[in-house]
């Protein structure tokens, strides 16, 4: 058992009633000011129970709340076993969770013929707990389920710090895939499954036998330092270079899958960097990121086209965003320019 205390506004018991309701919040201006779904408190309280535990509140409006989980020792959890096999650990673990058994075990075949190794959760608060425990390199998840449904079931995924980054693939009978992209998710099939399509989108997760390299060009130590804490975790070897000239050596040295390029640097810029990577046939194709404050105008556009598969603006990108272009970059290699205009 242990508690969290604070000496806050508190609450009134009408507002203890309604705390851990899906969707509510105690005060409806604190959604107004500070944002928030209304379902952290009420995933936390069934998570507790599943687990044979609970959470509770104690509070006096003026004077503060204190909040007490209760779990029971190792010895004495549950071991339910909701799970319908033995839980893979490993860089190639893909989690399915769906409330249907035919969807479950579709999904799960057509991923372990691609070589994946599968678990499978039959419900939304199954799936968060083997989320937390196994972090698997993607999840597919149902819209449609009775316990939480698959928007829950995102966002919650979204607002742990340890679980949001894994790539999620939402799965159901309607076509939602714009919703899908606004909430975060890395994709959406609708049922009935298509298998090609699915092992496209999940192998874009796939780690690769030997480690990705990523060189990082930036002439800004303390940026260098920040984005390098974003890929840590990672399966990706990261080499860095201050300047242009120090990137091309680097290049020459031991060719990378995909290059970071801030554009103004001293010595050399990300411009020049650009085109001599294109001069060179044996480097031509690799893929490069461009990270700047710099407002690109029309002609900085061209000059980067033929070069550059995405444009990131300092300041204002997600570090998930990166880390998932790199994913992406690493595996495929699209064609140059294809995605510049957009990410600009």
């Amino acid at each position: 058992e242990f508690a969290v205390a604070d000496t806050g506004i508190g609450m009134t018991g009408e507002q203890q009633a309604k705390l851990f309701e899906e969707f509510a919040q105690a005060e409806s201006s604190t959604a107004q000011r500070y944002g928030g779904t209304g379902l952290g408190l009420a995933i936390t309280r069934k998570l507790a129970r599943m687990m044979g535990g609970d959470v509770t509140v104690q509070s006096e409006a003026g004077k503060g709340s204190i909040f007490t989980v209760r779990l029971p020792g190792s010895g004495a959890a549950g071991a339910s076993g909701t799970t319908e096999e033995a839980r893979p650990q490993g860089r190639d673990c893909v989690l399915v969770i769906d409330d249907d058994l035919t969807a479950r075990e579709l999904i799960a075949e057509h991923l372990k013929a691609e070589g994946f190794s599968v678990t499978t959760a039959p419900g939304g608060l199954e799936g968060l707990k083997l989320a937390k425990e196994l972090r698997p390199i993607a999840i597919t998840l149902d819209v449609m389920m009775p316990d939480l449904d698959g928007w829950s079931v995102l966002a919650a995924l979204r607002q742990d710090s340890d679980l949001a980054e894994i790539p999620v693939i939402m799965v159901s009978i309607l076509d939602e895939q714009r919703r899908a992209a606004s909430l975060g998710a890395a994709g959406y099939l609708t049922k009935p499954i298509d298998r090609e399509r699915l092992r496209r989108l999940v192998g874009r997760f796939r780690v690769p036998a030997r480690a990705t390299r990523v060189l990082l060009v930036e002439d800004d130590a303390d940026q260098r330092e920040r984005m390098r804490a974003w890929l840590t975790g990672e399966h990706w070897a990261v080499q860095e270079a201050a300047n242009g000239r120090e990137a091309l050596a680097r290049v020459q040295a031991d060719k990378p899958d995909v290059i970071l390029l801030d554009l103004m640097m001293p010595e050399m810029d990300g411009f020049a960097v650009v085109a001599a990577l294109q001069k060179e046939a044996r480097w031509s194709d690799i893929p490069v990121i461009v990270i700047t404050a710099r407002d690109l105008d029309a002609e900085d556009r061209a000059r980067l086209n033929s070069g550059v598969q995405s444009v990131l603006v300092k300041e204002t990108f997600r570090p998930a965003d990166l880390v998932e272009q790199i994913r992406r970059l690493a595996n495929n290699k699209p064609q140059v320019g294809s995605e510049m205009e957009a990410a600009s």
